[in-house]
């Protein structure tokens, strides 16, 4: 089975905190040892360049900021080849108190790695937020999950286990 190469970046915690809870949910299907978590920090194209199956987390900060570690990436992110390569993201934001900018950082990776040849999975419904625009918004999906820990933390969990089956059914590892 090919691994799952998550990668993160995160300055409060939050974004490590749900990597660490996807792991926990994408091992119990693929096997303990198949889901390597790395924080994005000093990481580079090749680091990504090895996994064929990725699932990319990013908060968005305020008025649309990208994560630092992020912001730093952006260079090798364009960089890394994807084609054949299926990849999911997750996002964190805050949707009332940033409604204009909700989990903006998706949509801009997301595109990067389309342009680099990526194959999209883990499309998720806009239903249930309350946000005025997003650039991760397609229509009446999100480019991923996005997640509002801030004011819907209650449904955090049962997003992430309905999410993990849906990226590994579109992964082809159910």
């Amino acid at each position: 089975m090919a691994k799952i190469g998550l990668f993160y970046g995160t300055d409060t915690g939050n974004t490590e905190r749900i990597a660490k809870q996807l792991k926990g949910l994408l091992e119990t299907k693929v096997g303990n040892g198949e889901v390597d978590v790395k924080e994005i920090y000093k990481k580079t194209a090749a680091d990504m360049q090895a996994y064929n199956l990725l699932v990319l987390g990013m908060p968005t900060w305020y008025d649309g900021e990208l994560q630092g570690d992020w912001e730093e990436f952006i260079p090798e992110m364009k960089k890394v080849d994807f084609k054949g390569k299926k990849v999911a993201f997750y996002g964190l934001g805050d949707q009332y108190g940033y409604a204009a900018y909700f989990c903006d950082a998706l949509g801009l990776f997301a595109e990067i790695a389309e342009q680099g040849g990526a194959e999209l999975v883990g499309l998720w419904p806009i239903a249930g937020f309350e946000h005025d625009f997003s650039k991760a918004q397609r229509g009446d999906k999100f480019v991923g999950l996005c997640l509002d820990v801030d004011n819907q933390d209650e449904l955090t969990d049962e997003r992430l286990q309905k999410w993990t089956a849906q990226i590994l059914g579109e992964m082809n590892l159910n």
